[in-house]
């Protein structure tokens, strides 16, 4: 039971981000996250285009 009363103490005493700041770094996440994808969509694209020509 003491972990229980003790885990629950720690989560008091952890510093929340606020409201705002979780917004702002989840809409960051989300666009690095699409940044990548798209990089990622390019490249696949280039590669199997490069990959067509040395075998056709």
């Amino acid at each position: 039971m003491s972990y229980i009363y003790e885990s629950r103490q720690e989560l008091q005493r952890v510093n929340w981000p606020s409201k705002n700041e979780t917004i702002h770094l989840t809409l960051v996440v989300i666009g690095v996250s699409l940044l990548i994808a798209a990089f990622l969509g390019a490249l696949d694209f280039v590669l199997k285009y490069i990959l067509g020509l040395m075998l056709a």
